[in-house]
């Protein structure tokens, strides 16, 4: 299904989708991207979408998802890290934190570290309020190829791979998050995007 981001009742659309253990395609403040809901433990039913995008990206299993969440402060919902008050503010932004993921946090899975980012774009933080919990993000494209900026590309490419694409226009240029981790109590820049660090 293809819908317009700018129809009233996109996030509606977006979030149910999601809600459902749907993979959609939709902008963020950067590039587009695939995303699904992360599994909470609180989830009766366990939708394992991460394992989906990546069969549809055809990327090795063992490669993390980016999570998007809806509000600064909910990264402490997932680790006790501290996180420098000179990476928090650049939040909503293009910005993607690794912090090591407190033991019985509310996700499913039980991995050592997450990458977190809250959006610029607060149309995408309402998709995730809605959603009620993170939704994976990763760029459009097949992997080892270069993303996809077009969205008639976008279409004809994964129409048929995804339950939903959210049409926002060409992304020509966009750059990706900055991507920084904090597991060793040291800002380390793994990938330098638009925000600058």
């Amino acid at each position: 299904m293809k819908y317009n981001k700018s129809e009233k009742d996109s996030v509606d659309k977006t979030s149910q989708i999601l809600k459902e253990g749907g993979i959609a395609i939709i902008p963020t403040d950067t590039v587009y991207g695939f995303s699904g809901i992360v599994d909470l433990a609180s989830n009766k039913n366990k939708y394992k979408t991460d394992y989906r995008i990546r069969a549809i990206k055809g990327r090795a299993e063992t490669k993390p998802l980016i999570q998007l969440i809806s509000k600064p402060n909910d990264i402490y919902l997932y680790t006790d890290d501290k996180i420098p008050e000179s990476l928090l503010k650049k939040w909503p932004g293009a910005l993607t934190i690794i912090v090591n993921c407190k033991k019985n946090s509310q996700l499913a899975d039980e991995v050592a570290t997450v990458a977190f980012r809250c959006p610029g774009d607060k149309w995408i933080r309402d998709v995730i309020e809605q959603t009620g919990a993170p939704i994976y993000s990763t760029s459009v494209n097949r992997s080892g190829l270069p993303v996809i900026d077009e969205i008639k590309k976008i279409d004809e490419e994964f129409n048929k791979e995804v339950d939903l694409l959210i049409n926002d226009g060409d992304k020509k240029g966009a750059l990706p998050s900055t991507i920084v981790s904090i597991c060793n109590g040291e800002i380390k820049v793994l990938r330098q995007g638009s925000v600058k660090i």
